[in-house]
């Protein structure tokens, strides 16, 4: 049966029983109390008072929320900060000098710490060598590097001086190098000479090279040695070498600026519906305001914890949950440059270990790489100190919840599956660990103060069960201000949908569809156009892609359209089993027994293809685009932002002996 909004479900999505956190987690939980969602409520916008409470302020905000130009909210407007300072100089001045800020593990084996008086004398250098280069404040820096601890050391140096920053994952190509740039007339880039992948040394400044040949401006170029000889590397005009800066300005310090709470702290690209990647700006005092008190509430830092957020500081993850929110709260956040499998598949347990890591957050996507691989590599290892897991990135379905909880978290670890996007800037909906039972396979509630509605084509809200639009009807601080290409780029894409101006009545469209339990429990389904249309009827590729994971031995998959010139679209399935389960008729049937039992007839693939892996970009995401040019036997699209581009050739292999 299809429900009035086409993706054909009017049925609660399928969810595992639900799990109470531990008492011993409870007891020691920096939010353990219920009424917190109340308090929320009753004293909105005001209550975002005590997120602004963890952070230092230069001068008083005059409100916490001013709202008489929406959507354009202005978040604790008056007020004055600087990250920088709130990440770094105010733990110093609490007495955590020798406290350890970052531990980097290098992909070669490397280690490296720094406290925070190391990072503050870091930040400072660098600052001052930025503004003898003539970074001034409201300058966007484009910070094009690895996971190597010179790039938070770049981002607090340019929140020190109040020059917003750009970061760019360092996988992605000169050419999308070029266009952010442009698009943020940024002047000046920091990079390096190049970066291990799987062992093997790659060229990052040519690339940064050919993406500056490509500008309409000239660049002034620091360039970081991280390879020493093994990529020997010459400096051109305008361009210095990162230590020799540091050097330079040995023991300088440079006072934080003042910056307003509206005013940028980064511009972050992404993409967007036309093609063009999006320029998102966050501001200051919201943002930073908002990620500290997430990692607070959700993840349950304290100053105390080793803290490990794997994902890549390119994205929205790592500018949230390696830098702003852990370091805001002093606690010791681990940098990991290298895949979770090298050099072997053990190696994110042997960190893990090895740091005593109290709290762990990474992708479902990773998750499905650990149960493809076996329990046989974490249980090497010590795992008890580990008090929280977390998720993020895209929704995670029962199987992997429950395996992730019982393999890594000891069968007792509390787990919060966190969504948010780039746009939202931190968490928004998420289980408090504290205080909330979880429910494999749907995220959570609304946290307090967050307002998240699921609706249909009219903006009214959808019956428990019912599939919708993912919405969130009132303002947050974290939120984006606006798009740096223009405010009616940001009112079109995100606030037009489902708004009312007339009735001053505004509502964030997320592009997600989702549906949402009698306790107010939100599952996501996925993207708006992450749809396939069968026979006039929309079906959500994440609940097929569920169905199918749901099956004994398969860990991940991923489903795509094929257009039939004569009949429509068929649906073919990518589908990768653990590594102790072959490929056989026998999974083929159980599959579409499972996709037509849970979701009907109309949903079982026409092409079931094995592969021993998906492919996915460097971030850990499955190229589900890749996957539709190779159904549709067309030619493939950009494939730089593979890890492993040698997959698509097998893969294509097997679907054309099909």
């Amino acid at each position: 049966m299809v429900d009035r909004n086409g993706w054909g479900r009017d049925r609660p999505a399928p969810t595992g029983a639900p799990h109470s956190p531990p008492a011993s987690f409870v007891e020691q939980a920096n939010v353990s109390d219920a009424d917190v969602y109340a308090a929320f409520e009753d004293d909105w916008p005001d209550c975002w008072e005590r997120a602004a409470a963890l952070l230092s302020w230069d001068e008083a905000y005059d409100t916490v929320l001013e709202d008489d130009d929406a959507p354009f909210y202005r978040w604790f407007p008056g007020g004055k900060l600087n990250a920088s300072y709130n990440c770094v100089d105010r733990h110093l001045e609490s007495g955590r000098k020798t406290h350890a800020a970052i531990r980097w593990e290098g992909k070669q084996g490397e280690r490296e710490t720094y406290t925070y008086r190391d990072l503050y004398v870091a930040v400072n250098e660098f600052a001052a060598a930025l503004r003898d280069l003539g970074v001034e404040a409201d300058d966007v820096v484009t910070i094009y590097l690895p996971m190597i601890p010179e790039l938070p050391i770049a981002m607090l140096a340019c929140a020190r001086i109040g020059a917003p920053h750009s970061v760019v994952f360092a996988g992605l190509s000169a050419d999308a190098l070029a266009t952010r740039m442009n698009s943020a007339d940024s002047e000046y880039l920091i990079t390096c000479d190049g970066y291990y992948r799987r062992g093997d040394a790659f060229n990052q400044k040519s690339k940064a090279d050919n993406a500056c040949l490509a500008l309409e401006h000239d660049v002034r170029t620091v360039v970081v040695d991280r390879l020493g000889d093994e990529l020997p590397h010459v400096l051109g005009d305008d361009e210095w070498e990162y230590h020799a800066l540091r050097e330079a300005f040995a023991g300088e310090t440079v006072a934080p600026v003042s910056r307003d709470a509206e005013d940028m702290l980064f511009l972050m690209y992404t993409s967007g519906t036309t093609g063009d990647p999006k320029g998102v700006v966050h501001t200051t005092g919201g943002y930073l305001a908002h990620v500290a008190w997430t990692s607070h509430a959700v993840l349950d830092v304290k100053p105390e914890d080793t803290y490990w957020c794997a994902a890549d500081i390119g994205w929205i993850t790592g500018h949230s949950y390696i830098v702003y929110g852990p370091l805001s709260l002093g606690t010791t956040t681990v940098m990991y440059e290298g895949t979770p499998d090298y050099p072997d598949r053990d190696r994110l347990w042997e960190i893990v270990d090895r740091n005593a890591v109290d709290i762990f957050y990474t992708a479902p996507t990773a998750i499905r790489a650990f149960m493809k691989w076996g329990p046989e590599y974490p249980e090497r290892y010590d795992l008890s100190s580990l008090r929280l897991l977390g998720t993020v990135g895209e929704p995670i379905s029962p199987r992997p919840w429950n395996w992730y909880r019982e393999h890594i978290g000891g069968g007792e670890c509390p787990i919060v599956d966190t969504w948010w996007q780039t746009e939202t800037g931190a968490v928004t909906i998420s289980t408090l660990p504290g205080v909330d039972d979880m429910k494999p396979g749907a995220a959570g509630p609304g946290l307090p103060g967050i307002d998240v509605q699921v609706v249909d084509e009219t903006g009214k809200e959808v019956d428990p069960g019912e599939a919708g639009y993912l919405t969130i009807a009132r303002p947050w601080p974290g939120m984006a201000r606006t798009l740096y290409d223009g405010d009616e780029r940001y009112r079109t894409e995100y606030w037009t949908r489902f708004s009312d101006p007339d009735a001053d009545e505004w509502r964030y469209f997320s592009g997600d569809t989702a549906c949402i339990d009698e306790d107010g429990y939100v599952t996501v389904l996925g993207r708006v156009d992450d749809v396939i249309d069968v026979s006039g009827r929309r079906l959500s590729t994440m609940e097929i892609e569920s169905a199918i994971t749901d099956v004994d031995g398969v860990v991940e998959a991923a489903v795509v359209g094929r257009s039939d010139g004569r009949t429509g679209t068929d649906i073919y399935a990518y589908v990768s089993t653990d590594g102790n389960r072959d490929a056989t008729d026998g999974v083929r049937t159980a599959i579409v027994d499972n996709v037509e039992t849970t979701i009907g007839p109309i949903a079982t693939p026409t092409e079931i293809v094995f592969t021993p892996e998906l492919p996915k970009t460097r971030s850990g995401k499955i190229m589900r685009r890749l996957l539709a040019d190779i159904a549709n036997d067309e030619e493939l699209g950009d494939t730089s932002a593979l890890r492993n581009p040698e997959i698509v050739g097998e893969i294509q292999t097997e679907s054309g002996d099909r």
